[in-house]
């Protein structure tokens, strides 16, 4: 497929993990893309096997303001336009509520509000000229609460619901703007978690698939809500969970009986 040939993409957080998977995908339908991320190398081992003249290797911390500024100037500087801007970069801080810290919940924040609420401020007006669109990343945290993940839950919770506000707001002037909202997904942040058989044990008996979602199993998702196929899909905060949101949240009695 090339359904975003010659669009201009920018990925947050491209370097590992769903934004590398979602950066991958735009640059296989043919888009040119931005690719944001601290660490330089990690960007560069995203984009290997592309042609390097279809990305823009972006490093960069996105809670900075005047950093995301210059993100998106560069981007038109470079390809002269914007279509798609999806805001993947984001933290989370384990531990209970007592135990945070205020430089934990202002880094939480920041990475995963903040940033948003900045890349968004800067690529609209370029965004009203081309139609196009924003993808946020949000969460299943976003839409309930967990143990131990008071400040992810609070950020990831107004991102939701600033992605309606928006949506409200920009969708009769031609930008849509929704959401993605994983569960547990496979990557580099997720190490320590899928390293432990009790938690994953926890995680899939919750699960209807029965396991972690893949990076590029998100980015499919995220590439069609950017896409002319979902034309008419805005302000949804789309779940992307293997079937989570669809429990009550009381166990699987039927595994319990069958033990």
């Amino acid at each position: 497929m090339t359904r975003f040939k010659d669009k201009v993409v920018i990925v947050t957080g491209a370097g590992s993990g769903i934004g590398a998977g979602t950066a991958r995908r735009f640059l296989q339908e043919g888009a040119f893309v931005v690719l944001n991320g601290r660490r330089k190398e990690k960007l560069h081992e995203t984009i290997a096997g592309f042609d390097a003249a279809q990305s823009l290797i972006h490093p960069g911390d996105v809670s900075d303001e005047e950093y995301v500024k210059r993100l998106v100037e560069d981007t038109i500087t470079k390809f002269g336009k914007l279509d798609v801007l999806v805001n993947n970069a984001g933290i989370a801080t384990f531990g209970p509520f007592a135990q945070t810290t205020t430089e934990q919940w202002r880094k939480t924040m920041g990475t995963d509000l903040d940033s948003v609420y900045f890349a968004s401020r800067e690529a609209l007006p370029h965004l009203l000229k081309t139609k196009g669109s924003i993808v946020n990343l949000s969460s299943v945290s976003g839409l309930g609460g967990d143990w131990g993940l008071s400040a992810y839950n609070a950020a990831k919770g107004a991102l939701t619901n600033f992605t309606r506000a928006l949506a409200l707001e920009y969708g009769s002037r031609g930008v849509r703007i929704n959401a993605v909202a994983p569960s547990l997904t496979t990557s580099e942040a997720t190490a320590d978690l899928e390293n432990s058989p009790a938690v994953m044990t926890a995680f899939t008996d919750r699960l209807p698939l029965g396991r972690a979602a893949t990076p590029d199993e998100i980015a499919g998702v995220i590439a069609f809500l950017a896409s002319d196929d979902a034309v008419f899909v805005n302000g949804v905060v789309l779940p992307v969970d293997g079937g989570l949101s669809a429990s009550n949240g009381q166990p699987n009695f039927l595994s319990l009986l069958a033990k």
